[in-house]
């Protein structure tokens, strides 16, 4: 299961953890592994390209885990959409695959 921890502070998301893989099918196959990678993968570079702020980011084994350092309304608009787009894949596979926390700080 992927497991996702979206951390909030005030109600703006400050990070995020990717942990695991669905193990919806098998290692190259798994359409709700890479459509969470995509989402991931894609808010990290669009925060870098687009909104031009400033965050720590590890990868490792595919987990990942993302922290901004400054707050900007255009990352919040692209972390919410991450966020929207993963708890979509988690509700249309049932959360058998993905889970979604909200970690408030």
């Amino acid at each position: 299961m992927i497991r996702v921890s979206i951390f909030k502070r005030d109600n703006e998301i400050t990070g995020f953890d990717c942990i695991g893989h669905a193990g919806y099918a098998e290692e190259g196959s798994d359409i709700v592994c890479a459509g969470v990678s995509v989402l991931v993968i894609n808010a990290v570079n669009s925060i870098e390209m687009l909104a031009k702020v400033s965050f720590d980011y590890t990868e490792e084994d595919g987990d990942v885990r993302f922290r901004l350092k400054e707050s900007n309304p255009e990352a919040q608009l692209l972390l919410q959409s991450m966020q929207l787009g993963i708890e979509t894949v988690a509700k249309d596979t049932n959360g058998a695959y993905v889970k979604v926390t909200i970690v408030n700080k």
